[in-house]
């Protein structure tokens, strides 16, 4: 799509439907602030944060707002796992570039020593705990969930040593409650439970949306409506029809976005007659 033509057509500062929208433009419900402001207060503490729900509810969203409220506290060291699916000595080597510290793959026990030793380090200088955020943590092996929570803890469970925000679908939520991982799921200290959005709460954000993008006018009262209600509740479904529909208005020159532009990208203009079977009317 071409952004440059898109904005000036429209009027627009960003694509309000791109997944690269600016973090202090995402939409933030009252259940994520709590849930954001309570990350802040653990990471005081350290242990164990936790988002669930199903694809498109607003996981991710809300952990870049997690990621941006943490971002912005002074002495806090953030650390983002960008492939979860990886085994044990990949795990270490992420950690290992993540926080500065130098590993040797062959050697598990150095890289679990030096690591301790480093958060340490950090705690008593800043009395805060660092902070690993990981997306997609459905997809982390057993063994590098069980890793995690041993490398975070210390003096016999008393001492926290990393604060950690692990985001993933219902599947991880069945998984933490197998025997092997269940002495992890027992340290969740707060959790966010994302669920299938309202019509009035996709509305809120289609509008928030809209004002934020700079252009609070771009669709038709009527169209948002239509839309929010083939969303089925779902984010990021919601996203995805508008962004098509900005596409329609794109290749036609800026034209109206209203229920009639809706009809042109989504229903069929000739569709086929139904075929009657033999012996019926």
């Amino acid at each position: 799509m071409n952004s440059k033509k898109l904005l000036a057509l429209y009027g627009l500062k960003w694509n309000p439907f791109s997944p690269e929208l600016p973090g202090d433009s995402l939409f933030q419900t009252p259940r994520i602030e709590q849930f954001a402001w309570r990350v802040e207060q653990l990471v005081q503490e350290g242990g164990f944060a936790l988002i669930t729900g199903e694809s498109g509810t607003g996981k991710s969203v809300a952990l870049r707002i997690v990621a941006g409220r943490l971002a912005a506290l002074r002495d806090v060291s953030v650390g983002v796992i960008e492939r979860p699916q990886s085994k044990t000595a990949d795990f270490y080597r992420e950690l290992g570039d993540l926080f500065a510290v130098k590993l040797k793959p062959h050697n598990r026990w150095g890289g679990f020593k030096a690591l301790r030793e480093r958060w340490k380090a950090h705690m008593a200088s800043s009395r805060i705990r660092p902070v690993l955020l990981v997306d997609e943590a459905q997809e982390m092996s057993s063994e590098v969930l069980g890793e995690l929570r041993i490398l975070s803890s210390a003096d016999f469970d008393a001492t926290s040593l990393l604060t950690v925000v692990l985001s993933g679908d219902g599947r991880l939520l069945e998984r933490l409650r197998q025997d092997d991982l269940i002495p992890l799921g027992t340290r969740i200290r707060t959790r966010l439970v994302t669920e299938p959005a309202s019509r009035e709460e996709l509305l809120e954000l289609f509008r928030h949306a809209l004002e934020k993008a700079g252009n609070a006018t771009l669709m038709t009262t009527e169209l948002m409506e239509t839309l929010a209600d083939h969303s089925a509740g779902n984010y990021r479904l919601l996203m995805i029809l508008g962004a098509e529909l900005l596409a329609y208005g794109l290749a036609h020159e800026g034209a109206p976005l209203d229920e009639r532009s809706y009809l042109e990208v989504f229903q069929p203009r000739n569709p086929r007659p139904a075929i009657k079977k033999k012996g019926k009317a």
